[in-house]
């Protein structure tokens, strides 16, 4: 922890000189994921007036949401990101190919710049009617689950192998069993929408489904917002540790003048005032002072990252999400 805050630090002292001489746009824009909209209109009000009291210039900052992989793409096309906040690290690391990004952007920031994290949850329906508790009542077949397509969400990929993790650690590592076990879960869902959002809507505008797939930051936003409702959270046993990294464009933001208020924008994520903002949100984060403080809201439970079962993200795009690979082989007819 002791790192993250100098780490974080330096980012801020570095980016002080550059202040005083850079001339930064008194605009710029954050590319992100599809459900943070409402998260970052309640963080960008407050990096603006920090802005403000240390440089003296008033700053917009404009947003895109989408699903990431559509993002990174629309960049590639020209879509001028001065930084990117997605949910998946293959999506920063395209950029970062055709150097777009840094090609150490992992070390420009703390936490291999991630900022926060969540992981793949559950929400249910009043009363739990399903008695819902763990990814192996989603393979039942009077079960229906919603998220959104694999092939085109963040979100959807984490869900995805957050129950094969779930599979393979109760199969003891049989990969035939654990790919039986997501085909049947796919099979279980009743459409598939091309971002996390629109599968929110399905599931409670809709009201398709028993269950919603998503963050654990969405499923607890959504029950807070329709409260009426009464869904419920349900933490699996295990899942799979979401990080949310982050980057500056410097090809774009270079060439703009933006790259010191990009900086700053980044650096100010890892902050205690938007670290508090974010765990209000119930991201879990890093900062040690608002882990403690948020620490109740957070059930415990057992989480895999990427690296550890599937080898790291390279490897896990290889071997599930590429051209043939085991996603397109369980995901047959759909």
């Amino acid at each position: 922890m002791k790192k993250l805050a100098s780490l974080a630090t330096a980012a801020l002292l570095f980016a002080a000189p550059a202040m005083a001489q850079d001339k930064s746009p008194g605009e710029i824009l954050n590319v992100s994921y599809d459900i943070a909209r409402e998260l970052f209109v309640q963080l960008n009000p407050a990096f603006i007036a920090e802005w403000k009291a240390k440089s003296g210039q008033a700053l917009e900052i404009k947003q895109s949401h989408a699903g990431t992989s559509r993002q990174a793409r629309s960049i590639l096309e020209g879509l001028q990101a001065d930084v990117v906040t997605f949910n998946q690290f293959t999506d920063v690391q395209v950029l970062a190919d055709r150097k777009f990004v840094a090609a150490d952007w992992q070390k420009k920031f703390p936490n291999n710049a991630s900022p926060y994290y969540s992981l793949p949850s559950f929400l249910v329906r009043k009363g739990n009617p399903k008695n819902i508790r763990d990814w192996s009542d989603l393979v039942r077949p009077d079960v229906k689950s919603v998220f959104p397509n694999p092939k085109t969400s963040g979100n959807a990929r984490y869900t995805y192998l957050a129950a094969y993790a779930f599979a393979l650690e109760q199969n003891k590592g049989d990969q035939a069993k654990a790919q039986d076990f997501v085909k049947k879960l796919l099979a279980n869902v009743p459409v598939f929408d091309t971002g996390g959002r629109g599968s929110t809507t399905t599931f409670v505008e809709r009201e398709i489904g028993d269950v919603l797939l998503t963050f654990e930051a969405e499923t607890n936003g959504i029950r807070r917002e329709y409260g009426d409702k009464g869904f419920e959270l349900v933490t699996p046993s295990l899942s799979l540790l979401a990080e949310f990294p982050v980057a500056v464009v410097d090809r774009v933001a270079e060439k703009r003048g933006s790259k010191a208020v990009a900086n700053a924008y980044l650096t100010f994520l890892y902050g205690e005032a938007a670290q508090d903002i974010l765990a209000q949100n119930f991201n879990r984060v890093h900062h040690p002072k608002v882990k403690d403080k948020y620490k109740a809201q957070f059930p415990e439970l057992k989480l895999v990252t990427v690296e550890d079962v599937f080898g790291g993200w390279d490897k896990a795009t290889k071997d599930h999400f590429a051209e043939g690979g085991i996603l397109d082989r369980v995901f047959v007819n759909r």
